[in-house]
């Protein structure tokens, strides 16, 4: 796909997540058969550039191109120092979030509470483009504020006034958070104004659903986030789905074995001993999540404190349930529900 000036290898992005999407977890998809990678989103008050928390989420060393970075706030002059900070640090791609429905981040009036304000969103888009002329800058949005006030359609307007070159939209309002199903009527509806390209995100989470999304909205992308976690080898499911129109072969234990085990070991690496193992604990759990006899042993690994132990214990479990099974068993026949039921919406930004 071309897009932004890139050539991509695919028309599937990883959606942006707070304390999700970390450059461990992007490279992985990247990897795994996701075109873009979108990084979680970088807070726009200066004050805090020098925290460790800031520079990991500024930190792309190594992390194949494009790198898309967004960023959050409410304040234009803010946001558009943020931009020329993180294309200073790597950057090739700023998108804009407008999307996130945490209260945390709404009570600021940033994220999705920017869509209650249009002339402030024109404000912010224009000072963020203009400060990166020769950086392209995106925006992530939901349909609006509720039920009663879509306004995907005039934001539409504005990011294309203000010299936007691609929307991501999920496909529901902040009032909604994720409940409901995602207004693929609402995208469609977008798209068919769009002068420029639409990316569609929410409850895309097989190859079916993929290839439903794409048809039904005539979006130029997918973006896939909740779906992904502990389930990266999603991407190229869906890839192969909508190139050939046939299922991948499922994965084996033990290449689902190795990937986690390579991916703990780039997160120890990335966040050091203590908040590496820390970090690694919800992606084990979202790893194995569902599968047979997973509970108790979710519960004992969220006890063990050292890396060592995290690593034995992921061997332990995955060497038994290889020992009886070629692919991973779940409990249900639908591997993407527990991850959806589970999800911790406060922490994700898309």
């Amino acid at each position: 796909m071309e897009f932004l000036g890139f050539t991509l290898r695919n028309n599937l992005f990883v959606a942006p997540m707070a304390g999700v999407t970390d450059r461990p977890f992007r490279q992985l998809c990247k990897s795994l058969g996701a075109g873009l990678a979108v990084s979680e989103m970088v807070t726009s008050n200066s004050l805090l550039y020098g925290s460790a928390k800031t520079r990991r989420r500024a930190n792309h060393d190594g992390e194949v191109a494009p790198i898309s970075v967004q960023i959050a706030g409410a304040d234009p002059a803010m946001m558009a120092d943020a931009a020329r900070y993180n294309v200073d640090r790597g950057a090739q791609i700023i998108d804009i979030n407008m999307g996130c429905p945490a209260k945390k981040i709404c009570n600021v009036m940033a994220g999705s509470a920017l869509l209650r304000d249009e002339p402030l969103v024109g404000k912010i888009l224009s000072a963020v483009v203009k400060a990166v002329p020769q950086t392209p800058v995106t925006l992530k949005i939901r349909t609006g504020w509720d039920t009663g006030n879509r306004n995907a359609l005039s934001i539409l307007k504005i990011a294309e006034q203000s010299g936007i070159r691609a929307l991501a939209m999920h496909g529901r309002t902040r009032a909604c958070g994720y409940s409901g199903h995602a207004e693929y009527d609402t995208m469609r509806a977008v798209k068919a104004e769009a002068r420029i390209p639409l990316i569609a995100n929410g409850d895309i989470v097989s190859p079916e659903t993929a290839k439903f999304v794409l048809e039904s909205t005539g979006a130029d992308a997918l973006m896939i986030g909740r779906a992904a976690q502990g389930r990266p080898w999603l991407f190229r499911e869906i890839e192969h789905f909508l190139n050939t129109g046939t299922h991948l072969m499922p994965a084996r234990v033990s290449e689902i074995h190795r990937i986690l085990l390579a991916h703990l070991e780039d997160l120890y690496l990335f966040y050091g001993t203590e908040t590496g193992v820390r970090v690694a604990r919800k992606h084990i759990s979202w790893y194995t999540k569902g599968l047979v006899g997973s509970a108790a042993f979710r519960h004992m690994m969220n006890q063990l404190p050292t890396i060592a132990l995290q690593r034995q214990a992921v061997n332990d479990f995955f060497l038994a349930l290889a020992e009886h099974n070629e692919h991973l068993p779940y409990v249900s026949s639908d591997p993407a529900m527990p991850a959806l039921a589970n999800a911790n919406c406060e922490d994700l930004a898309a």
